[in-house]
This record gives structure tokens, sequence and C-alpha cells, in this order.
């Protein structure tokens, strides 16, 4: 995954004007940790504690998951928490998350959708991400313990039955 693929699709009407977003590495493995680092304008003052995100995540036309959580049970569910003030005031705001990706996403191709709303329903942030977990961009590593889950598997290895 590269920076330059998550597209930023909130508009003027957004209460956080997204500046810039930091990841790194910058090809996330399965089951390790991912840095994000969010740098904005909040246009207004915003309880983060409230913010509420639909995650839908897609695998080509499949929809894989559609949830809504708030922003903090998020960011637990990937080890991660809000740090510094959960009740910015206007001005420029920076957030920076160290994220656990879990080992049970499927080796895929991923779209994420990410669209978030304040606690008073004002529209906060709306993000594209593709992410891919595909064989071919994941380096292995011998002895790393996630490398056998996203090993490829040679096609006279597999077997079908009806």
């Amino acid at each position: 995954m590269s920076t330059a693929l998550v597209e930023d699709t909130s508009d003027d009407h957004y209460v956080l004007d997204i500046l810039d977003i930091t990841l790194s590495p910058t090809l996330p493995r399965l089951g390790h940790r991912l840095r994000c680092t969010m740098d904005g304008y909040l246009k207004e003052p915003v309880d983060l504690t409230r913010v509420s995100c639909n995650v839908v995540m897609k695998i080509g036309p499949v929809k894989m998951l559609d949830r809504t959580y708030r922003l903090p049970d998020l960011l637990a569910g990937m080890g991660a928490s809000l740090c510094g003030d959960t009740r910015p005031a206007a001005g420029p705001w920076k957030q920076t998350w160290d994220l656990q990706i879990p080992r049970a996403v499927p080796v895929a191709r991923h779209r994420i959708l990410l669209r978030a709303r304040t606690g008073d329903g004002k529209d906060f942030l709306s993000l594209q991400i593709p992410v891919d977990f595909s064989h071919r961009f994941r380096p292995f590593t011998p002895g790393d313990p996630a490398a056998a889950y996203n090993r490829p598997v040679p096609a006279r290895d597999l077997s079908w039955s009806l």
C-alpha cells in the first residue's frame, strides 16, 4: 500500500480538511503493525470520542464488511487509541496511530471505504483505500510466523473436488 493510494474523497463541507496522510511501511503485512499519521485542519471543535466511522471493505464486488464503529472502538480493535486532546478546538490537528493489521484478513486486493461523522451528524472525513494483500506483494521472510499465512502455494499442491 502506498500513501499515494489513499484518496481523500471528502469535500469542502467536511469538518476535517486533510492536509497529509503518511503510512509506513509502504507495504503493510498481515499480522504486522502499520503507522498512520494524519495531518489536517479542523473547521470546528469536535468530540473525537463521539465520531462514528462506517467501514466498508470489499474484495472485487463482494462486500466483506459493512460496520459502523465509534472512532475509539475502531482504533482499539486495531491496537491503537486516540492520543492528545479528545475534544480538540478548531485549527491544526494531528494524530498518529500504530495499527495492528489482523492476520485474519483474506489474502486479496481490498477496497476500504471509510466515512466518518461527528456526534452531531456532520460529515467528518471520507477516505478510499485500496490495499493489496496478494502474494506477489508479500516478501517471504524465513522464520516469520506471518510468512506461513502469506506464502504462495504452488498450483500442483492444490487439489479440487466437486
